[in-house]
């Protein structure tokens, strides 16, 4: 598969998962940030298509303000999604990563609140739909989470040749025109500091009592990632 058929993939994910949640009730509405921090993962094919974003329409200069916010800690993960299904399969441990909402805001976010991405933001955006206001306190049916799980899995899997990471270290990797090219041409070798390998999908991580109710979902899903 090559980078837009992949890119046409992922858009086809993000409609199956829209259409998921036109089904719930989100507390979530324009304006609400409280789950916009610096700590959002993505993957190398999320990162190229917001990156290609921002350059066609004329908004490079966030590059600019990334790179100036990226002195703060941020999450930085040390295993992929479909690592951390491996291993709970295995029914080995997981290794301990540090993050904190504390850490700050998305390095995006505007001064009123509004993303200046939303249509291309990563899925890590997309999924996050509280049932409650975040300003008390987020909460996601349990259900919700292992969707948003099978997506993460199935997102990795169709871009199992490139990498994953924060959201500043994917975006500013792919701000440098030749590491887009790499990573379009599939001779991208070294991702970069902060960057962590893809893994193809083996098992999905989904517990005994969801495992009928998201077979539908898994079947639209299985349909665009080949």
């Amino acid at each position: 598969m090559d980078l837009s058929d992949k890119i046409d993939v992922l858009d086809r994910i993000f409609k199956i998962y829209d259409a998921f949640i036109e089904n719930l009730e989100p507390a979530c509405q324009k304006y609400c940030s409280t789950c916009c921090t610096r700590n959002v993962t993505m993957t190398s094919l999320e990162g190229y298509k917001i990156a290609d974003h921002l350059i066609e329409n004329s908004k490079s200069e966030l590059f600019k303000k990334i790179k100036d916010k990226s002195y703060k800690k941020r999450f930085q993960p040390i295993i992929t999604t479909n690592k951390i299904a491996d291993l709970c399969i295995q029914g080995k441990e997981l290794p301990d990563e540090e993050i904190d909402s504390s850490w700050g805001r998305c390095p995006l976010l505007m001064n009123n609140d509004e993303c200046p991405i939303y249509t291309a933001r990563p899925f890590s955006c997309r999924c996050m739909v509280s049932k409650t206001k975040c300003v008390d306190k987020a909460e996601m049916d349990e259900f919700v989470l292992t969707v948003n799980n099978v997506f993460l899995q199935y997102i990795e899997h169709i871009d199992q040749q490139g990498f994953s990471g924060n959201f500043t270290d994917v975006l500013l990797f792919m701000e440098s025109e030749d590491n887009r090219k790499s990573y379009a041409m599939k001779n991208l070798t070294n991702p970069g500091e902060g960057l962590i390998k893809n893994l193809p999908m083996t098992l999905l991580l989904v517990p005994p009592e969801h495992k009928i109710k998201i077979m539908p979902i898994i079947n639209s899903l299985q349909r665009q990632k080949k």
